[in-house]
């Protein structure tokens, strides 16, 4: 569990000495996975299949109560879909999401997660509307030792990312990750772009696999369910990535997500430095915040 440490527990000590599992336990349980962003249509649901549980095997105790829990809320994440393809070379992963939420930062530290396992990665600076946001992203290819390739700050995105799927397969390069502009949900014109950077993908390097991930900041809660479901709509989602999970008692939204959206989250950060994001493990990350 060692990675989730820093996430809070949403239950707080209430499983702790229980000694009557009845209406009051239930109804404060359900307010407290609530509050905790999982959404009242998920905590309700839990609550009365753990209510179930509790009667249909004769539960009692501390652990019984908490890894029944855990057992109900692992089958909304997808847990056994959270490894990214990258069967072919190049593969290529899409990285979206509004500004602000560490979409540039988790890149460079995917790039460095995959070059740790021994790949070659190609970043492309495919947020030509930001200032300076290739420099950053040069930054972080620097760090995580992987080639980046970029244009002048305006540039066609689909055209930056022409060259940097040319240079791959030039290069031999196994993945490529492609930075986009942080936008809003809510801007049509925005998202037709990333329908165009799409049909590039498919044009230039037909059969490759794919990875479309949203990057999502965890304190936003509800928000960023919203945010989710509107990118999934435009740009077919495989999976999240969610920043900001420590110092946040709203780390709930996880599970929300994934049952909603039907998409697992793939990749957590619970910090600033290089190492501070990881594939996501369902299972332990349940047991942290239960």
């Amino acid at each position: 569990m060692g990675f989730f440490d820093k996430l809070k527990n949403i239950t707080g000590g209430m499983f702790g000495g229980v000694t009557e599992v009845d209406d009051d336990f239930f109804d404060e349980l359900e307010e407290r996975l609530i509050l905790a962003d999982m959404g009242v249509e998920v905590a309700s649901d839990a609550v009365q299949k753990l209510r179930d549980r509790i009667y249909a095997y004769r539960l009692r105790g501390e652990e019984q109560l908490k890894e029944a829990l855990r057992d109900i809320l692992a089958l909304q994440m997808h847990e056994d879909e959270t490894a990214m393809d990258l069967s072919t070379q190049p593969s290529v992963i899409l990285v979206v999401g509004v500004n602000g939420v560490g979409k540039t930062t988790s890149i460079g530290k995917i790039a460095h997660l995959l070059r740790q396992e021994g790949k070659s990665v190609l970043l492309c600076a495919a947020d030509t509307f930001r200032a300076a946001a290739a420099d950053q992203l040069e930054i972080w290819a620097q760090r995580a030792d992987c080639q980046i390739v970029r244009q002048y700050e305006g540039a066609d995105p689909g055209a930056v990312l022409f060259d940097a799927l040319q240079a791959a397969k030039a290069r031999q390069v196994d993945v490529v990750i492609c930075d986009t502009a942080g936008r809003l949900h809510n801007k049509a014109n925005l998202m037709a772009e990333l329908a165009k950077l799409s049909k590039i993908i498919d044009r230039e390097c037909p059969g490759a696999a794919r990875e479309t991930l949203l990057v999502l900041d965890a304190s936003t809660g509800q928000n960023g369910l919203i945010q989710a479901r509107n990118f999934k709509e435009t740009a077919g989602l495989t999976g999240i990535i969610l920043t900001k999970l420590d110092g946040t008692a709203k780390g709930g939204i996880a599970v929300a997500i994934s049952r909603e959206l039907g998409v697992p989250v793939k990749f957590a950060g619970v910090g600033e430095g290089i190492e501070d994001l990881k594939p996501f493990n369902a299972r332990d990350y349940l047991k942290a915040i239960i």
